[in-house]
């Protein structure tokens, strides 16, 4: 049966910017990069300490994902942490604004959103 998730496959409209994002800023580590000559395209795999991988593609002329109001499909993307207030002030610090913190009515786990460079919506959650 299932035994967690592989990887999250992401397509961004600025390969640069999003690699720089994602490494220089949310901290994921390169597994592995390449150009794919054929689809004028790059892949990028990316981890983070635990495993959890994204993969990040770029492809010319990819139609943007439109993400309010609210639409079906992947809502959004979320990662765990366990000192939301630490995380929450490097973002700050790295000009990457975060919605108020929240605390799950349900759980009691806290909680606030942020967006990647093409506005995917991103959330942390305090474990």
């Amino acid at each position: 049966m299932l035994k967690g998730f592989h990887h999250i496959a992401i397509i961004c409209s600025d390969y640069p910017r999003s690699k720089s994002f994602y490494t220089d800023i949310l901290g994921f580590s390169i597994i592995d990069e390449n150009y794919r000559e054929a689809r004028y395209s790059y892949k990028c795999d990316l981890a983070l300490p635990d495993g959890s991988q994204i993969e990040l593609f770029s492809f010319p002329g990819a139609p943007q994902r439109p993400s309010r109001p609210e639409a079906q499909g992947l809502r959004h993307l979320a990662f765990k942490v366990d000192n939301l207030d630490e995380v929450v002030n490097h973002l700050t610090n790295k000009r990457v604004e975060c919605e108020p913190v929240r605390t799950d009515e349900y759980t009691g786990k806290r909680f606030t959103f942020f967006q990647d460079p093409d506005g995917l919506p991103l959330e942390l959650y305090e474990i």
